[in-house]
C-alpha cells in the first residue's frame, strides 16, 4: 500500500478487526486499510472516515486498487493508456515518465473561464484526476472507475432544501 492522508476512525476499525482475528504489526491507519481490504474488499471504503488517497496491490487477486476520499481532499492523478498505469498525487511525478501526452484544450478553457479545472480533467490528455468519492480497480488489464459515494443533497440542510420544504408546506 501507498497512502496519503489520515483515517480518523482507524482506532475503532482496528479494534473491530482484531476481534475478527486480524493480527496487526503496527498501530497505524495505513495497516488498518490493508486489513479492511482483506476483510471487505472494495466495501472497505464504506468504513473509512478521513481524508485519503491510496493505492493497494493485492498479490493474491492480482488487483490494483486506487481510492480517493469522499470529498476529494487528497489528490490522486493517473495516466492510463490501456497498457500502462502511472499514478501520483502530483502531475509533475507523472510527467517525469516517458509517456505521450499533450495539452487538453478543454481543461485549459475551463481554467481560464472558471479559474479551476474540474475533475477528472488535469490539463493534459490521458492524465486524469480520480474523482472524489471514487475508486479505480485494475484487474486483468481492465481499469474500472466507479463512484462509491455521492453527497445526497436531500439530506443536507441548505437554502434549497428549506425552500423545497416551504413549497411542500404551502401546497
Amino acid at each position: 500500500i501507498t497512502f496519503n492522508g489520515e483515517i480518523y476512525n482507524f482506532g475503532e476499525l482496528r479494534a473491530k478487526l482484531i476481534k475478527k482475528g486480524h493480527r496487526f504489526r503496527s498501530k497505524t491507519d495505513t495497516e488498518t486499510i490493508v486489513h479492511l481490504w482483506e476483510e471487505y474488499g472494495i466495501d472497505c471504503l464504506k468504513y473509512l472516515r478521513g481524508m485519503f488517497a491510496f493505492a493497494l496491490w493485492d498479490e493474491k487477486q492480482k488487483v490494483l486498487f486506487l481510492a480517493r476520499d469522499r470529498l476529494g481532499k487528497k489528490p490522486l492523478k493517473y495516466f492510463w493508456d490501456g497498457k500502462t498505469l502511472i499514478f501520483a498525487s502530483e502531475l509533475k511525478a507523472i510527467l517525469t515518465q516517458p509517456i505521450k501526452t499533450g495539452p487538453d484544450y478543454q481543461a485549459i478553457d475551463h481554467y481560464f473561464g472558471l479559474e479551476a479545472v474540474p475533475e477528472p480533467l488535469t490539463g493534459f490528455k490521458q492524465i486524469k484526476k480520480l474523482p472524489a468519492g471514487s475508486y479505480l480497480l485494475l484487474k486483468n488489464g481492465l481499469a474500472v472507475i466507479k463512484h462509491y459515494w455521492k453527497l445526497n443533497f436531500d439530506q443536507v440542510f441548505c437554502p434549497f432544501v428549506f425552500i423545497k420544504f416551504l413549497i411542500e408546506l404551502l401546497k
